[in-house]
């Protein structure tokens, strides 16, 4: 690791401690910081213990859980892929996990338990990683891309299907909301519903940060340098496994939050290099930074109406993204 890499990861870390006590501590109702997380702590349900471990708490794990995972996963996926563009959302597993929740708010199971619409999500993310599994076999980088654009096209008709057979039309506004992402009002069920599989995701991506190195320059020269071709399945099976196991578990509590892992790693990249391993920690702790501060503007901005979080990263993320792409077209390189 380069002077500049711990330079950078040092920075972020700052950054994502930052955000995390000023997510904590700032809010309408003020408290004593110390006195509510020992009252926490000990089980008493005082006002100060219930706004720091009931609501906010929760919040702020979710917003790394979830921002580190997407911006991770881009970074794993672009190199992957070879492609600038590649997106969390590319495999078809967010889209799997928003139908499996969107089916549970119109089947009403969703008001027989708070878990239920988590547990939906994480199953529908499960069965799209499963047919994933099922199109691409033993096929190449591009199979795997068309067989994620086809299950992306064919979940979001469903999910189209299921809005327009919603009854309610009040169903269909908490079924769009939820479709948006958001942070707000989850708690520590649904932390421990997603930690597995974000755990286990993340852990199985950062393990083949090397044998990604070498898939970047495609399968020929990742051969020459010592990755026989059984291994090299499976190190392409382990990523795409990990990701949407990452991904479906974050989408299956926090809805559908785009350009995080689109733009995150483009940022990093600059500073970092274009060698995939070196990008994957920068770009876990920058999506998490990035998903903290949309969290504190959402919470700033919102007044009395709920703005979803995902309005506010594709708010931020598409200028940037706008930029680069200007900036590309400038140096020649589209």
């Amino acid at each position: 690791m380069t002077k500049r890499e711990v330079l950078l990861n040092s920075l972020l870390c700052m950054s994502i401690c930052l955000l995390v006590m000023t997510s904590l501590l700032w809010g309408e109702h003020g408290f004593s910081f110390m006195q509510a997380l020992h009252e926490w702590l000990a089980g008493q349900h005082t006002a100060g213990s219930v706004i720091l471990g009931g609501l906010r708490l929760p919040r702020v794990i979710l917003g790394i859980m979830v921002g580190g995972t997407l911006g991770l996963s881009g970074a794993v996926l672009q190199g992957y892929l070879r492609n600038p563009l590649a997106d969390p959302g590319l495999l078809g597993v967010s889209g799997g996990a928003a139908l499996g929740a969107v089916c549970v708010f119109y089947t009403g199971l969703s008001v027989m338990g708070s878990a239920l619409l988590p547990a939906g999500g994480l199953i529908g993310a499960f069965l799209a990683v499963a047919m994933l599994l099922l199109l691409v076999g033993r096929g190449t980088a591009l199979v795997l891309l068309l067989a994620g654009a086809a299950l992306s096209s064919f979940t979001a008709a469903l999910t189209a299907l299921v809005l327009n057979l919603v009854p309610s039309p009040y169903a269909s506004f908490e079924i769009m909301r939820w479709l948006m992402g958001s942070l707000t009002d989850r708690t520590m069920s649904d932390v421990l519903l997603a930690l597995p599989g974000v755990a286990g995701g993340c852990i199985v991506m950062m393990l083949s940060r090397r044998a990604l190195d070498a898939l970047t320059l495609g399968e020929d020269v990742a051969q020459t340098m010592g990755f026989h071709l059984r291994g090299l399945k499976g190190v392409q099976l382990r990523l795409v496994v990990g990701t949407a196991l990452a991904v479906g578990s974050c989408v299956a509590v926090s809805g559908a939050i785009g350009f995080v892992g689109l733009v995150v790693p483009h940022l990093l990249r600059v500073v970092v290099g274009y060698r995939p391993s070196r990008l994957l920690l920068p770009s876990f702790l920058g999506g998490a930074a990035l998903l903290l501060l949309s969290d504190l503007i959402v919470r700033t901005v919102s007044g009395h109406k709920d703005i979803q979080i995902g309005v506010i990263t594709a708010l931020i993320g598409a200028p940037v993204f706008f930029y680069r792409v200007l900036q590309f077209r400038k140096q020649g390189q589209f």
